[in-house]
């Protein structure tokens, strides 16, 4: 059995973007599919990491936690030589770290904040709290679009853990709220995104669970067909 085992869930935006990162550095996991709705199994997971999040390396014995820092330990110690997600250079590594966070805090948060949304009682649903995440998210849009004029990855030439975290948060945020037309560079960051291999290799496996996602009346065709379901 591999030593590195990751719990995950293939819907899971956290998820995409550790297995985006687990293949662009080459590395074999066991992948363990998490159901944090059973009991035993939620119970399992809270004894490995009592905050209950995922997903979750275990490396042997020892469980690492959080995206960022999960991939940053499977560069550290697990990685295929060459492969890099995070420069060795100090300044082009603290660019990388802190896109990936931009990313995480002001991408993904408000979109799991319209799927949260989504998820609750059509009475209990929260207009103010979805028009601040929609304004949020287009505000990040502009923000992101300035960076990446003459650029081809977030950060430079070299694909990183800043894109690994990019991916999945832009491929459901647009679902709900595209990119504006003045946005002529995210559309094309995201065109990329999606063609590179580890994303689309992460996208591709995640189909048969689309049909689970709140937002999916949003995503494209070319990801979900709900004539198919």
């Amino acid at each position: 059995m591999n030593a590195l085992t990751l719990h995950y869930h293939p819907l899971s935006s956290c998820c995409h973007k550790v297995l985006i990162a687990i293949d662009a550095l080459g590395i074999e996991v066991d992948k363990r599919l998490l159901n944090l709705g059973d009991p035993d199994e939620r119970a399992a997971h809270l004894a490995r990491w009592p905050m209950g999040k995922m997903p979750l390396l275990m490396d042997g014995p020892r469980a690492v936690p959080e995206t960022s820092i999960i991939i940053e330990y499977l560069q550290r110690h697990h990685a295929r030589p060459g492969r890099a997600l995070i420069p060795d250079a100090p300044d082009a590594a603290l660019d990388v770290r802190l896109w990936d966070r931009l990313f995480d805090l002001y991408v993904m948060t408000p979109m799991q904040a319209l799927t949260a949304d989504l998820l609750r009682p059509e009475g209990e649903r929260d207009a103010r709290t979805v028009a601040q995440a929609r304004e949020r998210l287009s505000s990040a849009y502009a923000f992101i679009d300035h960076q990446l004029e003459g650029r081809t990855w977030v950060t430079g030439a070299a694909f990183s853990m800043a894109d690994c975290a990019a991916a999945p948060a832009l491929f459901y945020a647009v679902a709900y709220v595209p990119p504006s037309p003045r946005h002529g560079h995210l559309a094309a960051y995201i065109e990329r995104l999606m063609a590179h291999p580890s994303v689309a290799l992460t996208i591709d496996q995640a189909r048969p669970y689309f049909k689970f996602f709140p937002g999916r009346s949003g995503l494209s065709r070319r990801y979900f067909d709900p004539d198919t379901v």
